[in-house]
């Protein structure tokens, strides 16, 4: 996949368990996103992605135990004109999430809620199994 001059790229936690996938919901949005995102100056994708969950759910994750999933590539939420390049992770995390930061709200959405979900994470869950 190559990246254009507009693209956004983030990372996201897959957490997924009897067909449903985690996701959360930022204070002010209207669709839920995968726990994570922006990799910052300096971070590789998994250390972004180990402080992204941490702040947002309090979860611990190591980075050496993250597996690349896939990359999905879709417009950007509430973005007109953007796509969002986001590297998927999964990975065993420590603790019990519980909202922080600028999360606003945590669930476990299946097939049934897809429509909820920005267009990356409606992309990552038609790629997903639903046990």
């Amino acid at each position: 996949m190559t990246q254009k001059q507009n693209d956004l790229t983030s990372v996201g936690w897959v957490a997924h368990e009897d067909g449903r996938l985690l996701v959360v919901r930022t204070k002010g949005r209207d669709a839920f996103y995968l726990p994570g995102g922006k990799i910052e100056p300096g971070e590789t994708p998994r250390q972004a992605l180990v402080r992204e969950v941490r702040e947002e759910l309090g979860l611990q994750l190591r980075p050496d135990a993250l597996e690349h999933l896939t990359t999905v590539a879709a417009p950007a939420h509430a973005r007109p004109g953007v796509r969002l390049l986001m590297q998927c992770f999964t990975g065993t995390a420590t603790g019990t999430p519980q909202v922080g930061r600028e999360i606003a709200e945590l669930a476990w959405l299946g097939p049934d809620d897809i429509d909820r979900c920005a267009p990356a994470v409606q992309k990552l869950m038609r790629l997903l199994p639903h046990a």
